[in-house]
Order: C-alpha cells, then structure tokens, then sequence
C-alpha cells in the first residue's frame, strides 16, 4: 500500500461523512413532515478502498503473572451492530429525532478521525521529504 492510495481512501471517507451530513441533516429538518422516511448512505467499506493490503496480526504478551489475560477473537468481541427501532407516527413519518442526533453525533466523531489521519499523513510526508 502506498501512502498515495491512503491519502485517497482517507479523502473518499471523509467526502462520504460529509455526504451523509447532509442526509442525516435532511431527516432532522423534516421530522415533522407527515409521510417522510429518513434515510442514509450505505456503508462505506474502507478495507475494499485500499485493496488486498496484508496486515501483520497484532498480539499481546504477559510478561508479568500479574497481567490480564487479552483476548481479541471475534467470537468473544461484543455484537457490534445493534437493531434500529424504527417508529412511524401516525402521519407516517419516521424519523426519531434522538436517533437521528446520535447519528449525526457519531458521524462527526468519525469525521473529526478520518481528518486527523489524513493530517498525520501529510505531516510524514512532509518529514520524509525534509519540510
């Protein structure tokens, strides 16, 4: 992987926060409006945009008896996708404006990731180059 195509996974991911800004945005301005359904963007898999990268695996060792036992298998992560509830009101709208606010909350933070990564890239290049 070079640092080029991350650069370019990073500015997709953060056109894509941006993108969905706006939609989720778009729901909360029309929590009112009698028959609107909010949406949102699918997904945005950031692995498939940088490709077959291979990534070394990454452990823990106790190198005291009195150190926690660490485990990262999937099985005994927690369940990382919860169910929406989805409520209509009786004008057939359904946007849930708490939802939708977590949402947007989430995005920020996500975006706010995404920059500061695409900052400390630029910034080692800048090193690498001698700026």
């Amino acid at each position: 992987m070079t640092e080029a195509s991350l650069l370019t996974a990073l500015t997709q991911k953060m056109r894509w926060h941006q993108q969905r800004q706006d939609l989720l945005a778009e729901n909360v301005a029309n929590a009112d409006t009698p028959g609107y359904r909010g949406r949102d963007l699918k997904t945005l898999d950031f692995n498939a945009m940088l490709g077959n990268v291979s990534l070394v695996p990454v452990s823990t060792e106790a190198t005291d008896p009195m150190h926690f036992a660490v485990t990262a298998s999937g099985e005994d992560a927690p369940d990382a996708q919860q169910q929406a509830s989805f409520e209509v009101t009786p004008e057939g709208n359904g946007v849930t404006l708490e939802d939708e606010m977590m949402k947007v909350t989430a995005n920020q933070m996500d975006y706010q990731a995404v920059t500061s990564l695409y900052t400390k890239s630029l910034q080692l290049i800048r090193t690498a180059l001698g700026h």
